[in-house]
């Protein structure tokens, strides 16, 4: 295989048309294997560095074709066509899109065909017919063992039982589930588990749905594991090219990873991205190596996953008590009218302004979950004009990540939201409320997230939830009874 570069640094055809289908047949792209290993070769480390793990594209990788295809030729790396026909189906290999709406054509300047490119992972760059993903086949980075666990606190029984539940599963490459109610200290039990898949040389991923989560946990993890190379991955993360022994990141961002994790930890494993969109999976099974361990979290399983630990297709460990040992706060229920109507009269029901100014005066700190993001406008417009202070958020708010930063910091005592926030953001004195609970984006797992924002400190373990609504669903209900439930277990 030939690589050229021209004079003005763009890659010719040459080098792409091989990844073409109308160049070459199938059957020769499938069979580009790496060259046998040349041990006497002496590999850039930088490269090894960021490429390890992973599939990357040209652009997303800071060298030269010529250093690359040299690494090529001694059998450091290999290449892998990004969009391939399988089966009569077309197939991106990097989020394993199969859906045909998804794919789309554009007149290609590198190949000089039309190119088909995969319209599903746009977000991380395109990736076409003629784009090859390149991943590493050498020896893996040399692995320090300097990772040292520097956390001074403690765990419940609980938490004990479920930490050593973790650690066996490490160590025994198996699966577990960990059902945990909110506050329950999860990211706690997985750090002695954490610390001997470290010892052990191994690299671990937790994903999450949220970058919120991911932000959230960065400092505790850094604070935790002080030795320890952490990279964080989101939208935006400037670690983007770095590489790591423990990455937290966005179950988006897996999708550059291949045959990278022994250890895969997935927070929220019902939420949505994750729980929705097939390519998420598709990513983690991807970024794991084929001999791996996989840890799920969740407060909300979902009817899949129950099923799997009743059929003992899937070991789990059970958690329904808080750290602290207080039970969660019940939801209340509280009608407010045809609130939508009201608000068309830029006007607010009475007891949900009345819910908000009594907890100005106790300067408690205060959640307001609406269903969009026009309802998010809406409200804090109003709530200004009655001179209450707040501000809104949704998930594009492009000052989102500082608004969150400052309602963490406690300058920002009322803070209205989608359903963005139902998770990763701890606040320690809080009271949370719904405006329209009974609209279908609050769903049963969502208003038991929800529910778990209050309460979390062991300082400050109670807390008002109410849901304000203009008639009572059957997930507001079940969403009650679950508490309930969970609050009646040892």
């Amino acid at each position: 295989m030939r690589f050229i570069s021209s004079p003005e640094g763009f890659l010719t055809p040459s080098f792409f048309s091989p990844f073409h289908s109308q160049a070459v047949p199938i059957s020769h792209i499938d069979s580009i294997k790496p060259h046998q290993l040349n041990l006497s070769f002496s590999c850039n480390e930088q490269l090894q560095q960021i490429l390890y793990g992973k599939q990357l594209t040209f652009d997303e990788l800071p060298f030269s074709i010529e250093e690359l295809q040299l690494h090529y030729e001694n059998g450091y790396i290999q290449y892998h066509r990004g969009i391939t026909p399988q089966n009569n189906q077309t197939v991106c290999n990097r989020c394993g899109n199969r859906e045909k709406r998804k794919f789309a054509t554009f007149q290609c300047a590198r190949c000089e065909c039309k190119c088909i490119y995969c319209r599903h992972c746009i977000m991380l760059g395109r990736i076409s017919q003629c784009t090859p993903l390149f991943s590493w086949t050498g020896p893996p980075p040399d692995a320090k063992m300097e990772d040292i666990l520097d956390w001074q606190g403690t765990l419940s029984p609980r938490q004990e039982h479920a930490s050593a539940a973790i650690e066996q599963t490490i160590q025994e490459n198996d699966n577990i589930l960990i059902w945990a109610v909110c506050g329950a200290g999860k990211t706690e039990l997985l750090f002695q588990g954490i610390k001997t898949a470290l010892q052990a040389g191994k690299r671990i991923a937790l994903a999450t749905p949220r970058t919120d989560v991911v932000l959230e946990l960065t400092p505790r993890f850094k604070s935790a594991f002080p030795k320890t190379n952490l990279v964080s991955l989101y939208g935006g993360s400037p670690q983007k090219s770095e590489s790591g022994r423990l990455y937290l990141t966005t179950t988006h961002q897996l999708l550059r990873f291949y045959h990278m994790f022994d250890v895969m930890i997935i927070d929220e494993v019902d939420a949505f991205p994750f729980s929705f969109d097939k390519s998420l999976s598709y990513a983690v099974e991807k970024a794991k190596k084929p001999s791996s361990s996989q840890i799920l979290l969740t407060a909300t399983p979902s009817r899949s996953l129950k099923q799997q630990v009743k059929q003992h297709s899937l070991k789990a460990i059970t958690i329904k008590r808080r750290y602290h040992g207080f039970p969660l706060s019940v939801p209340r229920f509280q009608w407010c009218g045809h609130w939508q109507k009201q608000l068309q009269k830029q006007k607010l029901p009475k007891n949900v302004v009345s819910w908000c100014e009594q907890r100005i005066q106790k300067q408690k700190q205060m959640f307001l979950f609406v269903p969009s993001i026009q309802h998010v406008f809406d409200v804090t417009h109003i709530l200004k004009v009655k001179n209450i202070d707040c501000e809104g958020v949704y998930a594009e708010d492009p000052d989102r990540h500082e608004k969150v930063k400052k309602f963490r910091a406690n300058e920002i005592q009322l803070l209205i939201t989608t359903t963005i926030l139902e998770r990763g953001v701890t606040v320690p004195n809080i009271d949370v409320a719904i405006l329209g609970a009974e609209d279908e984006v609050f769903t049963e797992a969502a208003i038991v997230q929800i529910a778990g924002r209050v309460g979390r400190s062991a300082t400050y373990p109670t807390g008002d939830i109410c849901l304000f609504h203009y008639g009572k669903t059957k997930a507001m209900v079940a969403a009650k009874k679950h508490i309930e439930y969970m609050n009646k277990g040892e």
